[in-house]
């Protein structure tokens, strides 16, 4: 028996002599000798047991219900196994099932004794601590003589002692006593309150370690900051005290965030733990969001249409994907409210009105052209809520290859939804809010993972919301129901959506009004009601589902199909008004509108990625329609009014139920190949879109159709020569896009759709990412047909060219703990060009400033955590309310104020935000509409109180 366990050691660990272990360190690794001092682990291994490949980690055998424990030689066992595994993996190259096994730290070396005997393995070093432990083991005590045998010669600590069999005991044991510890030694750490993910990126920043799968087990949960003198493992388990997660640490000195295991309740009771299943996600999986960045404000990478999720520094265009932490500590309740930090856009209506449009580098865009996971015509036809949403992903300049034609035809950039999913962690969080005048509402945010992985998730948003709001006499109600349910395979993944937005509002709306001279008049209360009765609804309703499907670890097919349907009635458009004069006199204008959108919206293809040589490819073949009918019709009237003194409103008949007036299909099929070159440091991505507009308008005569299509290119690239964390790109993209139409009610020949018509974009920028701030700069160029009213016909019509150049800064981060900036700026020339005897050639767009400028700070006060301050002050130029350029609107800053409180009360996470729109109650005309001017927003508070259960 001794012979046949010896010739086992033998087998397993080869001959052993003069201390030296028979696998052969690595010197250039392990320093003179090949050998370093090594950390010692415990490890509770399953049934599957593991062989560890770090220094002192425990041996198991698969069939052994406890480890053995025995220094071993870190560098030997580099030798055979990977640095970091630790465990047993199996299955694919792709899933893996890791047995993860808990670790606790001990000194070596040891000696071992089996129940009252014990054989003691003499240390190199009299110096070195010595340990004794305690396991229970079912084997013989002469198989644990074999075991240890084995494991002694693996680890090359000892000089092949003679391990002479004691006589088997009643209940064998290992039996490990430990010395004291040399001291670990602690640091200051200083972390402030907020997000979970947040708090844990900045204590790894302090304590210089690397944490691994922290963006999905973080989702959702906050920390209320570390202060004081911890060592690492110390503040780790301070941090995530109560989170129900805990920090391993791996054996490349890096930590991996996981879920708390549960200790057994018997001693005796087998030490199975659950395995976790790890799974690598595919070349641009839209399926999994990229991390959140320092400062917890904006995420590291976002959606780039076709090409899915891309690294910020790995994407040749200028983008910023805005989180949902950031959307609720500013209580944004639209997706144009969270865009208030952003340098390229500005709202060009009112807020508190129904819809909500706005300019993107210069050009107009309306709410229903946001994207839904990368779907155009799913969202809201007026205001879309922010409760159901994860991030709010910002593209500046043209995407036709990336996302096809938008139903409305913008080209200033793509704003892409990404609605909340199930995280690992379940949420039940309750919000309650009180908004001025009196406005209540409650949300409820519910999430949970179901089966024996988690593969299925569902995700539950309720809001409802009623009460005054901030025009005088106006009455605001809001209901959103929205289910979001998602299945994560080893290689499948699907998910579908659903929601149902109701939005009314009654008693009042903000005012737009027309100017009647270049004498322009100041901007009024914004509280002013000037249609006292008028009212507006819109009703919105989706389906969504998507899924993928991963054939290998390098392709990956996609698909998506979605439908909305939405209706509205009542003044849509604001309280509108035509020629204000600078006494405040002007002609008051009902709009009351009956109009519906019905969509339907697909997507499919396929993504992979290979090698040519040393050129690496990410390919995308991409096919994408959308298909939408739409109606409208509006009844008018007019009365003489005063936009400070406001007289009764003559009430707009009802138009009746609008028929269909349009139909139209937007279609593309796409290919686009990103090459990369000298480890992806060079990368360059070409692509073609063919697209094609088919449209048909319906009228008392019969109609017009068009049936148009383009090939349409785009070259990208981006550059990564440096060691610095700078990247360099440039693109040129091309995109057909459907005709405008006339969404001015007031026009005579409103709802009109014109032909399709190309933009082009030339881009060059730069990025700067420091690990804490990231910045981006670039200059541009875009050009389009443009649109211009005729005041003499009051029609809208195609006439000239509008070119907009400019520069864009934007960045986002930490600069310093518990300091955060957001923000940027951004300089326009936007000027018509080829008009009609060039008449208005040279001029600026109307509506469009030469600077735009927000920043958002946030500050973590040192004498209170938990408590953090904001501010946020919004510039925007002067701009002309007319093409002419003779009506010139003065600039305007705006400053809004935030206060939030992060604590614990009766054991759970508490947060109280505070926050000012407006805090200084600023009254400006904000910006131009079709020659309409907005009245800016009024002082508004909003507290609100959020639990999670």
């Amino acid at each position: 028996m001794a012979e046949r366990h010896a010739d086992r050691t033998r087998h397993a660990a080869g001959a052993v002599g003069g201390g030296t272990c028979a696998l052969p360190p690595r010197p250039h690794q392990c320093g003179a000798g090949g050998r370093q001092p090594a950390r010692a682990r415990h490890l509770s291994a399953g049934r599957y047991g593991a062989c560890i490949a770090a220094a002192g980690e425990i041996a198991a055998h698969p069939h052994q219900t406890h480890a053995a424990v025995v220094g071993v030689d870190r560098c030997a066992l580099k030798n055979r196994l990977p640095a970091g595994k630790a465990g047993l993996w199996r299955g694919s190259k792709r899933h893996k099932k890791l047995h993860n096994l808990r670790r606790e730290p001990f000194p070596f070396p040891a000696f071992v004794r089996f129940g009252s005997e014990s054989e003691t393995f003499s240390p190199p070093s009299r110096e070195q601590p010595r340990m004794h432990a305690s396991i229970p083991h079912r084997r013989t005590a002469r198989h644990v003589l074999s075991m240890a045998a084995r494991l002694v010669c693996t680890s090359g600590l000892l000089a092949a002692p003679t391990l002479a069999p004691a006589s088997p005991p009643t209940v064998p044991k290992i039996l490990l006593t430990q010395a004291p510890e040399a001291t670990v030694p602690t640091r200051t750490f200083n972390v402030a309150a907020g997000p979970l993910a947040q708090a844990i990126n900045q204590f790894a920043q302090q304590a210089g370690v690397f944490v691994s799968g922290i963006s999905e087990l973080a989702q959702g949960r906050r920390s209320a900051g570390l202060r004081g003198d911890f060592t690492v493992a110390g503040g780790f388990e301070a941090l995530l005290q109560d989170t129900g997660l805990e920090a391993i640490d791996q054996a490349n000195g890096g930590f991996t965030l996981r879920h708390m295991r549960t200790e057994p309740s018997s001693r005796g009771a087998a030490n199975t733990l659950p395995e976790v299943v790890v799974t690598t996600a595919a070349p641009g999986n839209a399926g999994t969001l990229p991390d959140v960045y320092a400062g917890g404000q904006v995420a590291t990478g976002s959606r780039i249409g076709l090409l899915g999720n891309r690294d910020v520094m790995d994407t040749p265009f200028s983008v910023t994907s805005y989180t949902s932490e950031f959307i609720a500590n500013q209580q944004a309740r639209s997706v144009m409210e969270a865009l208030r930090n952003e340098p390229s856009v500005r709202d060009i209506f009112p807020e508190g009105g129904l819809g909500e449009y706005f300019n993107m580098r210069g050009f107009y865009m309306q709410s229903h052209e946001f994207a839904w996971n990368g779907l155009y015509g799913l969202v809201p036809h007026n205001r879309t809520s922010t409760e159901l949403l994860e991030r709010v992903e910002v593209l500046r300049g043209p995407g036709a290859l990336l996302n096809g034609m938008s139903l409305g035809g913008g080209v200033g950039g793509v704003i892409n939804l990404v609605p909340k999913r199930a995280g690992d962690l379940p949420l039940t969080r309750v919000t309650t809010g009180l908004a001025s005048d009196a406005n209540l509402s409650v949300h409820l945010d519910m999430a949970r993972r179901y089966g024996d992985e988690r593969q299925f998730g569902a995700r539950i948003n309720v809001l409802k919301s009623h009460g005054d709001a901030a025009v005088d006499n106006q009455t605001e109600d809001r209901q959103l129901g929205a289910v979001a349910l998602d299945y994560r395979g080893r290689q499948l993944r699907a998910a579908i959506d659903i929601y149902h937005i109701k939005e009314e509002q009654s008693g009042g709306l903000p005012l737009m009004t027309t100017l009647a001279s270049t004498d322009i008049p100041a901007a009024p209360d914004p509280t002013t009601n000037t249609v006292p009765g008028a009212y507006g609804i819109s009703r919105s309703k989706a389906v969504a589902g998507s899924v993928e499907y991963d054939f290998n670890d390098q392709w990956t097919g996609f698909a998506a199909l979605g439908t909305k349907r939405q209706r509205g009635q009542g003044y849509l458009n604001n309280a509108l008004g035509m020629n204000a004069q600078a006494s405040g006199d002007y002609v008051g204008v009902g709009m009351n509108v009956d109009n519906f959108f019905d969509v339907v919206s697909a997507d499919a293809g396929l993504r992979g990625r290979f090698e040519t040589g040393p050129v690496g490819h990410s390919l995308t073949l991409s096919a994408n329609a959308v298909e939408q009918k739409s109606g409208a019709l509006a009844g008018r009237s007019m009365w003489a009014s005063n936009i400070y003194v406001p007289t009764l409103p003559v009430a707009a008949a009802s138009p009746g139920t609008a028929p269909k007036s349009t139909e139209t299909t937007l279609s593309g099929l796409a290919i686009a190949d990103t090459l990369s070159f000298a480890q992806d440091r060079y990368q360059l991505t070409l692509g073609l879109r063919q697209q094609r507009v088919r449209s048909r308008n319906f009228n008392a005569t019969g109609g017009t159709r068009y049936d148009k299509s383009a090939l349409t290119p785009t070259i990208a690239v981006v550059a990564r020569p440096w060691t610095a964390p700078v990247s360099v790109y440039a693109n040129y993209i091309e995109g057909l896009s459907q005709g405008g139409s006339v969404s001015d009610a007031s026009a005579d020949n409103y709802g009109e759709v014109f032909s399709p018509y190309k933009s082009k974009q030339l881009e060059l920028g730069l990025k700067w990412d420091t690990g804490r701030f990231m910045n981006t700069v670039s200059v541009f160029q875009i050009k389009r047909p443009s649109v211009i009213k005729n005041q003499a016909t009051n029609t809208y019509g195609p006439d000239g060219e509008q070119r907009n150049r400019g520069i864009e800064w934007s960045s986002a981060g930490e600069l310093g703990d518990g300091l955060r900036l957001l923000g940027g700026v951004a300089r326009l020339q936007a000027v018509t060009t080829r008009t009609n005897g060039g008449t208005l050639d040279g001029k600026d767009a109307s509506g469009i400033p030469h600077w735009q400028a927000n920043l958002g700070a946030e500050w973590d006060t040192p004498w209170l955590p938990g408590l953090s301050l904001s501010a946020t002050s919004i510039y925007t130029g002067s701009q002309f309310a007319d093409d002419a350029n003779t009506q010139k609107l003065p600039s305007w800053t705006r400053f809004d104020l935030g206060a939030r409180y992060a604590t614990r009360l009766a054991g759970k996470n508490v947060v109280l935000r505070g926050n000012v729109v407006n805090a200084f109650d600023k009254r400006y005309w904000s910006g131009v509409w079709n020659g309409y001017v907005s009245v800016g927003a009024p002082r508004t508070y909003r507290l609100s109180v959020q639990v999670d259960f």
